[in-house]
């Protein structure tokens, strides 16, 4: 569970002259705190914390690229920092270097009502950005639960809730600004709606988690509020028949805008933390989007579907608030699982398979986890197929974190044999940097030549994604 290759921190490791540069630029905006350093090498997962040598606060893309073409002079790592929410370990500085805050780059630059784009700086947060549109009739759908800045968002390929019905961050960002690893600054993509202009160099760096560059700005598309909402929760006698209600769901083509997967451990968990009181079973929690007519025609069909399987009867949440507790329940699901056992830590899986494999995928892995006597609650975006465990376990017990770590490689082994795919929406980090060789094969010497093109010092981030 040790980061791989990590350098143990110390300030006075930054050359004196970039210390110097770095202090001239931001003024106290530059620190050298430990306190500071270790918050900035460490994630919301259970890996350690692997501090920087230093962190700077940008307020510009012109100070993004000024500390970048400092720290490349110096053949220094620069790795981007957002909120710190991710759960593989992409912030941990595992060569030393400059962690670049982008927190303080928070300006909405531009709304574009009649187009549904907007122009951000990479640290405006979900929030921010919704309560921001809510008066225009406007909003952003990528939830991944986090209250994530939206260059992370974009940085990690995020996804969450919506995703069944609004796609991910790679189907929602428009363009972004990007700081090279020699400092220079590019714009990628466009505020037109498709483009067949040379390489599409957005999809590069979405998804890129800091290992080509820094995204300082997003351009992203927005959709307007829909003018019914209704959100249901329905229990099943089974974990299958719960994942076959939602098989049928999207085989049927009904536009659902979220299906989320709750195993009765989790669902537990949930009714514990947020003090609901749910029935203790495999459930599923849906939300449905459009006009009035069109979202009672889809509860019909989906109710008709779940009557099919066993499900229960449908408890609703039609009003905005309650909706907002049910939703804020289900994005506490982590912080749930991890109260199951006080001062444990929790690994937190997120394989992602076809929709057809999806009721073998969640079964077989139900029956490892209890042929193995591990606590790992099951929650999913299963509309799409992506599915999380919380393993919950101690670190310092390395018999139970061996457990743990073959259940996980497991987990997707199973996935990848199924057409899936090791990480759905978390990203790599190096959490999963092993996986990827599994999944891509050759194509993974490919990634390395394109790494090597934007980076060839190796200073973005490095230790993530790949092994260079």
């Amino acid at each position: 569970m040790n980061a791989p290759d990590a350098v143990p921190p110390s300030a006075s490791r930054l050359p004196a002259e970039l210390r110097a540069e770095l202090s001239a630029l931001l003024g106290d905006r530059f620190t050298l705190s430990a306190s500071v350093r270790t918050q900035h090498g460490k994630d919301e997962s259970y890996h350690p914390s692997v501090p920087p040598d230093g962190v700077a606060f940008a307020r510009s893309t012109e100070e993004v690229a000024a500390i970048v073409k400092a720290c490349a002079r110096h053949h220094v790592p620069v790795i981007p920092f957002g909120t710190g929410t991710s759960l593989e370990g992409h912030v941990a500085a595992l060569r030393g270097g400059v962690t670049i805050d982008l927190s303080q780059m928070n300006r909405i630059l531009a709304v574009h009502e009649g187009d549904l784009d907007v122009q951000i700086e990479a640290g405006v947060t979900r929030k921010q950005l919704n309560a921001h549109l809510r008066d225009l009739g406007l909003f952003f759908p990528i939830d991944p639960g986090a209250d994530a800045s939206l260059g992370g968002m974009a940085a990690t390929r995020a996804s969450g809730t919506n995703a069944v019905r609004y796609g991910t961050m790679r189907e929602n960002v428009l363009g972004l600004t990007v700081v090279l690893s020699d400092g220079s600054v590019i714009r990628t993509g466009g505020r037109a709606r498709k483009s067949a202009a040379g390489y599409d160099l957005t999809r590069v760096f979405v998804g890129s988690e800091g290992t080509l560059g820094v995204i300082t700005e997003v351009t992203l598309r927005l959709y307007g509020i829909p003018q019914a909402i209704s959100a249901a929760v329905t229990p099943f006698p089974t974990i299958e028949a719960a994942v076959n209600t939602v098989i049928e769901t999207i085989q049927s083509g009904i536009p659902v805008a979220r299906i989320e997967l709750l195993d009765e451990v989790q669902l537990d968990a949930v009714n514990r933390y947020a003090k609901l009181d749910y029935a203790v079973q495999p459930t599923l929690f849906f939300e449905f989007h459009g006009t009035e007519a069109g979202v009672a025609e889809q509860v019909e069909m989906v109710k008709a579907i779940a009557s099919g399987h066993g499900g229960g009867e449908f408890r609703w949440a039609t009003q905005a608030e309650d909706r907002n507790k049910l939703w804020q329940a289900r994005h506490n699901a982590y912080y749930a699982a991890l109260a199951l056992r006080p001062g444990a830590k929790g690994m937190a899986t997120d394989v992602c398979v076809p929709i057809s494999r999806l009721a073998d995928c969640v079964s077989e892995t139900k029956r490892d986890i209890e042929e193995n006597g591990v606590l790992a609650p099951i929650v999913g975006h299963v509309g799409d197929g992506n599915f999380h465990l919380t393993c919950i376990f101690d670190p310092a017990d390395r018999a139970e974190t061996a457990k743990i770590e073959a259940l996980n490689g497991r987990l997707v082994r199973r996935a990848l044999a199924m057409g899936g795919t090791c990480t759905g929406e978390h990203g790599v980090g190096y959490g999963k940097i092993d996986f990827v060789e599994a999944e891509h094969g050759p194509a993974v010497e490919a990634m390395r030549r394109l790494k090597r093109a934007f980076d060839p010092d190796n200073i973005m981030n490095p230790g993530k994604i790949l092994r260079i």
